[in-house]
């Protein structure tokens, strides 16, 4: 799942996931708020992954973090921070309300594909996390 504001940054995070496997099924919400209606639903598949993007409206990034950890089936689900924000201060945020990875999106399509290949290659424990850039 992307959780972003920015089409075009949902449209090529999705694109990537299709160009490294066409078998990934990439669900998309527009802000925290939709995402949690989304993920809310009794039938929908719980996701592989969830990035999720800080700055948005009706309900930013952090917010939704906090909700999405509280929910049971979901609490366990990686969440990758993925947006243009470099603070320091804000990755540590989000790292202890239970984010595994802060990545800062990368501004060419290449870039995204071999970060996405090598976040989809590996395992997270609950509370791994890195930092890119």
């Amino acid at each position: 799942m992307i959780v972003d504001d920015d089409v075009d940054d949902r449209d090529f995070f999705c694109e990537a996931l299709c160009e490294i496997d066409r078998s990934i099924q990439c669900v998309c919400a527009t802000n925290g708020y939709e995402a949690l209606n989304i993920l809310n639903q009794p039938d929908v598949v719980t996701p592989d992954y969830i990035f999720l993007d800080l700055n948005m409206p009706r309900l930013g990034g952090i917010q939704c973090l906090t909700s999405i950890k509280k929910i049971k089936r979901l609490s366990k689900v990686p969440v990758i921070i993925f947006s243009t924000t470099r603070q320091n201060e804000e990755a540590e945020e989000t790292r202890q309300l239970g984010a595994v990875m802060f990545l800062t999106k990368p501004s060419r399509y290449t870039e995204l594909i071999k970060i996405l290949s090598s976040i989809l290659s590996q395992t997270f424990p609950v509370n791994k996390f890195k930092k890119s850039r």
